[in-house]
Formats: C-alpha cells, structure tokens, sequence
C-alpha cells in the first residue's frame, strides 16, 4: 500500500514517506514529458491533402500541403484544411500525453487531495 492509499483511507500515514511519494510522481512525470517531447506527431486533413507535424508539447514543426490542394482548394477551404491538419495532429499528441498519464499512474483515477486537507493543516499549525 502508498502512502498516498493510506491518505486517502482516511489513515494517518507517514508525511516525510508521502513527500517522498509525490516527489516521485513529478520526476517521472517530468521524465515522461521530456520524452513526449522528443516524439513527433502527424496529422492531416480530411482529404489528405493537407498534413501538419507538431512535438509532443503540441509546438508546430511543419506543415504540408500537397500542389493539388494548393489548385483545388480556395484560401477559406485551404486554411480550413490546415487547421484540421493541425488539430488532428495536436489530438494524436493529446492521445500520447493521456498513454502516458495512464502508464505513470496506473490507470488509477486522481487522488482526492481534499482527504489531505485536514492532515496539511496540523503540519502548518505545529510549531
């Protein structure tokens, strides 16, 4: 069992131990990110026409378009299909940032840091 279980149990537990815990928790959350970070993600538009490749943090790298969309498609329905691009792209990468949120915790649903509360508050309190 965490620390982190035993909190939200409504137990007393070992703060130091749960510190240490969390501390865990944001370096490999951290690590993750800088690995997301190094993956690149494509993604086009409907038609295929359009493609756009952003990083893991969801910055844009690039943007596609091939000649026939530049002949077929008038400056409305091209920005359009550049922004579908770009969104479908940032999805993929909203896709791979929830894999690993789900990897690093488990699949297990956010703590309720409000258990918590009552605990925080005696530490801040003692002198």
């Amino acid at each position: 069992m965490t620390h982190s279980d035993a909190f939200n149990e409504g137990r007393e537990g070992d703060i130091p131990g749960l510190i240490r815990e969390i501390e865990g928790w944001v370096d490999a959350f951290a690590g993750a990110l800088r690995g997301l970070e190094e993956q690149r993600m494509t993604g086009a538009d409907d038609t295929g026409r359009v493609a756009a490749t952003v990083s893991g943090s969801g910055r844009l790298l690039r943007v596609a378009i091939d000649p026939r969309a530049m002949r077929d498609l008038d400056h409305v329905a091209l920005g359009q299909a550049v922004l579908q691009a770009v969104g479908a792209a940032r999805g993929a990468m909203g896709e791979g940032l929830t894999e690993t949120m789900d990897t690093l915790t488990g699949g297990r649903p956010e703590p309720d840091l409000d258990v918590l509360e009552k605990y925080f508050d005696a530490v801040l309190r003692e002198e």
